[in-house]
């Protein structure tokens, strides 16, 4: 029987980020199964919020990765992003007639999960390069240019008729 090695998993956690889950979910779609330089790359372009606790939570993650097991920032890659809920702050505010409305403090628990690339992988994959050397567009035929009767006879149609009117 052969031994399978299994990739080393690397992890970091921001816990009770005061920020809604679901807006650090819609960054953390981003850089899901890309490599690191490239998740680095998305996050530095990102202009939200989250993105910014996002790269910090990366760079832990790395850290922890090249100091614990000796694995470089090259043959990394993001396996998991994920932001769960954390406890919510609930307090109130007053409106009219002595009522009052309540308000949600969100917070979130940004976790990154790295992975180490397997061997006979290359350390940083482009990311639609073979897929456009593989299969080339298929050329179109120009559009033909369209004659001043041409698109005279296409609003006349669309128009409604007029109604005759008599002279008396």
């Amino acid at each position: 029987m052969s031994t399978v090695e299994t990739p080393r998993e690397v992890r970091a956690e921001a816990k009770y980020v005061r920020m809604s889950p679901r807006k650090a979910r819609l960054v953390a779609e981003h850089i899901r199964g890309r490599s690191v330089p490239e998740a680095r790359a998305v996050l530095a372009f990102t202009s939200r919020e989250a993105a910014q606790v996002l790269q910090k939570v990366l760079q832990s993650a790395v850290s922890n990765a090249e100091s614990n097991h000796g694995i470089a920032e090259e043959r990394l890659y993001v396996k998991a992003a994920y932001a769960d809920g954390g406890p919510v702050m609930k307090r109130w505010r007053a409106r009219a007639r002595g009522r009052v409305a309540r308000i949600r403090k969100r917070t979130c628990h940004v976790t990154v999960l790295l992975a180490e690339l397997p061997h006979d992988a290359p350390a940083v994959e482009p990311a639609a390069a073979p897929a456009a050397e593989e299969a080339p567009k298929p050329t179109r035929a120009p559009a033909k240019k369209k004659t001043a009767a041409a698109s005279k006879k296409k609003t006349a149609s669309k128009r409604p008729a007029k109604k005759k009117e008599k002279a008396s």
